[in-house]
């Protein structure tokens, strides 16, 4: 009645419910009724990717920086293409070392929780990796890091979403362009082009498919926008 969202509502419930275990363990109150209150469904919150153009035009634009060195926008280049081109999380990326030059054809890493996939790497993005690595400055020993900041440590994971936001302002992308959301286009953009969700699902690294279906909420979006542009009776 407050005009409150359901986000909000559902906050509030949760934190009554708390108060009320809270007040049963300690002072030995109780109220039975309280667990069976429920709150307003909150709807799914899709992922919001980039487009294909601009996740393209976000990692040529980091590469071409004519105020940085050629090794460090080589550095962005290769750590944005990571994002996209193999749906790594930033501190994926960055956890590769130099154990994993060349860049291999396919990437193993250790995701959350230590779950371990394998990552297949497209040319271009193995490109990417070893170009930067062949112009990088510091010794990029097997155990070390192989993203380097500018003083030669490891690479810091805010460099990269200071990086972005730059980037975005640069190229009049909205807010919602993340280096994350370069990982949602990853998985987006397999999935309009036809790729399985169960592969999709294992590339990503997820646990369980109900985690990596978000994505179709995200394609189907999509795709009424381009029925809605396209038909001639829409």
């Amino acid at each position: 009645r407050d005009g409150l969202s359901d986000a909000s509502i559902a906050r509030l419930l949760s934190s009554i419910k708390a108060l009320y275990r809270w007040l049963g363990r300690t002072y030995d109150i109780e109220n039975a009724e309280i667990a069976y209150l429920q709150g307003p469904k909150r709807p799914q919150r899709l992922p919001r990717p980039v487009s294909i153009e601009a996740a393209k035009d976000l990692i040529e634009e980091a590469g071409t920086d004519p105020d940085s060195e050629a090794w460090i926008n080589a550095r962005d280049a290769a750590v944005l293409s990571l994002l996209y081109g193999a749906g790594l999380r930033i501190s994926e990326a960055l956890s590769l070392t130099g154990g994993d030059l060349p860049a291999p054809e396919r990437l193993r890493i250790a995701g959350k929780g230590g779950k371990v996939r394998i990552v297949p790497l497209i040319p271009v993005v193995r490109k990417a990796v070893d170009t930067y690595a062949s112009l990088c400055p510091y010794n990029l020993g097997r155990n070390d890091a192989l993203f380097r900041g500018a003083k030669g440590g490891a690479l810091n994971p805010r460099l990269i979403q200071g990086l972005v936001q730059k980037l975005r302002a640069v190229l009049g992308l909205p807010d919602t362009a993340t280096p994350h959301a370069l990982r949602h286009a990853f998985a987006t953009h397999l999935l309009a082009a036809g790729a399985d969700l169960r592969a999709i699902q294992t590339l990503l690294g997820h646990a369980s498919l109900s985690t990596t279906q978000v994505y179709t909420g995200v394609d189907a979006e999509r795709l009424r926008d381009v029925y809605a542009a396209a038909h001639p009776r829409a």
